[in-house]
């Protein structure tokens, strides 16, 4: 009977609407401020994937995809791992090579 008395001075649980997530407003073109940080720091980068461009340069995906394949074809970063849409790259190192 208490338990009756103390929903009904309450009234009906309230359901909470959900979290709501913040909108990104990436860019969808380079400016020049974006493409001389693309250009400067990217490569040096120690893992290089699409998210982390997307993260750090506040780029779109289709953007982002477009300079790694960019900087691939330079040389400035080297594929280690593609698998289906995942593409990992890392900086670009000099080849070693063994003196005899």
């Amino acid at each position: 009977m208490a338990v009756k008395a103390t929903t009904a001075t309450k009234g009906k649980k309230k359901w909470s609407k959900g979290k709501v997530q913040d909108k990104v407003n990436n860019a969808v073109y380079f400016n020049a401020e974006t493409l001389a940080k693309l250009e400067k720091e990217v490569p040096a980068y120690k893992l290089i994937t699409l998210s982390v461009l997307v993260d750090r340069l506040r780029i779109n995906g289709s953007l982002a995809r477009r300079a790694l394949r960019e900087l691939a074809d330079r040389g400035s970063i080297r594929l280690v791992s593609a698998h289906n849409s995942q593409l990992i790259y890392t900086r670009a190192t000099a080849p070693v090579t063994t003196e005899a």
